[in-house]
């Protein structure tokens, strides 16, 4: 099922992240870590539909979505930059197979910290944020996504990599089997992977080789 829905706030967050508040339509639904189909409601870009997830919680009353643009020609998050107020956006219902199993470590590659954005926050909410870990991996310093929130949240529970930037504050390289060795990476609790589709793949050898049950790694379908 289709809905429209309408900006109230956009802003970049960082230098390539925008942060878009909309309106929410009645009576809809979903869960801290999954997605929608949203397609931009303007002649030649409402059959485009991109999957982008959801970074507010079910019970606020707005849908807020954090986005990284690419800088394509006539790409979508493009265009999505050069929205504004009152804009129209049009999206479907909520899908998506990452959600919360229980404390664990949560590993992200760039955007791929977006699914859990949400379900951090929502741990935040409650409480329950005390044993959590975070492994993001971003190319520099300045592409990390809401850097100071997770650090808040988590403090020395947050762990940043940078692959293509050396700096003193944080860890230079991939995350790998070795990286995770170092981390105390607990395999006997869940583990919440998303990134781009070759760091899913090498992080998922990894931690299957260092005995991770299939059961406990939870990422997208």
């Amino acid at each position: 099922m289709e809905h429209k829905i309408t900006i109230e706030q956009i802003e970049h967050i960082n230098h390539n992240v925008l942060r878009i508040i909309t309106s929410k339509p009645g009576g809809y639904s979903f869960s801290p870590g999954q997605a929608t189909e949203m397609a931009i409601d303007k002649d030649g870009y409402r059959e485009k539909k991109r999957p982008f997830t959801f970074t507010s919680l079910p019970e606020d009353d707005k849908l807020e979505f954090t986005i990284k643009v690419y800088n394509s020609h006539n790409g979508v998050t493009d265009e999505l930059e050069s929205l504004k107020v009152d804009d129209k956006l049009i999206i479907g219902d909520a899908w998506g197979a990452i959600s919360y199993k229980g404390e664990g470590t949560f590993i992200a590659g760039g955007a791929g910290i977006t699914p859990f954005i949400a379900i951090l926050k929502d741990l935040q909410r409650k409480g329950e944020l005390k044993n959590q870990k975070l492994l993001f991996s971003n190319k520099t310093e300045k592409d990390i996504i809401l850097k100071n929130n997770f650090e808040a949240w988590l403090g020395n529970n947050a762990t940043f990599v940078l692959s293509e930037e050396n700096h003193s504050d944080y860890y230079n390289g991939h995350i790998n089997k070795q990286f995770l060795k170092a981390q105390n990476l607990d395999i006997s609790k869940p583990v919440y992977l998303c990134g781009p589709p070759a760091m899913e793949s090498a992080v998922k050898t990894d931690l299957y080789a260092m005995g991770l049950s299939e059961n406990l790694l939870i990422t997208e379908a």
